[in-house]
Parts: C-alpha cells; structure tokens; sequence
C-alpha cells in the first residue's frame, strides 16, 4: 500500500506500447521511457526585479535513506524563463530530494452492530444491522485527519526507510527494463 502510495504520488505508472506491435509509419514515433517523468515548476526574481518562472521535468533514477528518511534522486530539466518571456537557458541537473509516502485516507473505525432490541421503561428501540466506518483523509489542511491517521499509524510495523528504498529501486529498475 505504501509503495502505490509513493509510485502514484510520484508519478511512476508503467504505460506504452511494444515497438514490436506499433504500425510502420513513415516517421519514427518519438522514444517513451518505461519511468515517466513528474512534471515541476516554480518561480524565481529574474535580473530585472520581476517574476521568471521555470517549468520542467524530474525522472527519478534511484532512491535512498541517509539517515533514516527516504531520498529520491534524479534528472530535473526544464526551462528558465523571464518576465518578459525571453527563454534564458535550458537546465539539466542531478537533484536530490525529500520523497514523501502519500496516503490519501486511512480507516480510524469499522463497527458492525448487530440487530438491537431496547426496551428502556417503556420505550423500545429497534435498530438493524449498523455498518459505522470512519475514514481520516490526510493531506494539507487537514489538521484533524493527519492527526488521526497519525495516531492509528503509530502501531503500524511499516517498512523502514531504507526497506522501501530498496522496492523503490527494485520498481525502477524493472521499469527501466520495460
């Protein structure tokens, strides 16, 4: 579950065809990878004072736990552009950085209750089967859910950094092989 969490957050979905199936053409198709890149923008204060931004890609190629934390490294390459529009140069980098396994909710309660028959002084009470589930969503913002999710995860004996590292490696690398 952790490992989905991580692919789908990082963008890791194996999808293409064989070159073997694909129908001639006279022009080649251009060439998919089996690990598909995430894309990354952000901004920065160009020469002059304004806003330039810059729009690209990160492919991870392995991931690590230095210290306990899990790390993905990468090829990050885009574009800078000013606030005029002008194209300042292209980039192309080996980055390294925090990876974050994702978890959209977590179950805090799942109660099923039989049929009930109360009768309270005069007053009875007949219920069916009851079906309760409470489900934490985590993410920003959600203050009451990462808290809850966090407290249910404290018992939880999930892998260790350096253990999904590892799968995380293994997944790349049959990926690449695709």
């Amino acid at each position: 579950m952790i490992v989905v969490s991580v692919l789908v957050a990082l963008g890791l979905v194996a999808a293409g065809t064989s070159a073997a199936n694909a129908a001639p053409s006279a022009a080649a198709p251009p060439a998919t990878t089996a690990v598909p890149s995430v894309p990354v923008t952000g901004s920065f204060t160009d020469a002059g004072g304004g806003a330039g931004t810059f729009a690209g890609t990160f492919t991870p190629t392995k991931f690590a736990a230095p210290d306990g934390s899990l790390v993905a490294t990468g090829t990050l390459t885009g574009t800078l552009t000013d606030s005029t529009g002008t194209a300042l140069g292209e980039v192309t980098q080996t980055v390294s950085a925090p990876a974050v396994v994702a978890q959209a909710t977590c179950r805090v309660l799942d109660l099923v209750l039989g049929p009930l028959h109360l009768d309270l002084l005069g007053l009875t009470v007949d219920l069916n089967q009851l079906h309760l589930v409470i489900n934490a969503v985590s993410g920003a913002g959600n203050l009451l859910g990462n808290l809850l999710c966090a407290i249910v995860g404290l018992l939880d004996g999930g892998a260790s950094a350096g253990q999904l590292a590892a799968i995380l490696n293994f997944l790349l690398a049959l990926l690449s092989g695709l």
